[in-house]
């Protein structure tokens, strides 16, 4: 009988390791994304330098405002 409960010990041991690595393996590592960058234009009227996404354009360029772009007396592209 002690033979038996110490293979018993034994066998629970090794199910319990090997259960282990599998969780650790199932996890894929988790790495924050980095927000990728934008392209920078510049102001055609003033030079600020801003994202792409963020500018107006007109006709001779981009602008950072509506109000630069009107400035310069560009239109909208058409």
């Amino acid at each position: 009988m002690k033979y038996l409960f110490l293979l018993l010990v034994v066998l629970l041991v090794i199910w319990a390791i090997k259960r282990g690595k599998v969780a650790k393996q199932d996890k894929p590592p988790s790495t924050p994304k980095a927000p990728t960058p934008s392209e920078m234009v510049t102001c055609a009227h003033c030079g600020i330098h801003l994202p792409q996404e963020e500018a107006v354009s007109g006709q001779k360029g981009l602008y950072c405002s509506t109000e630069h772009r009107t400035a310069a007396q560009d239109r909208n592209p058409i």
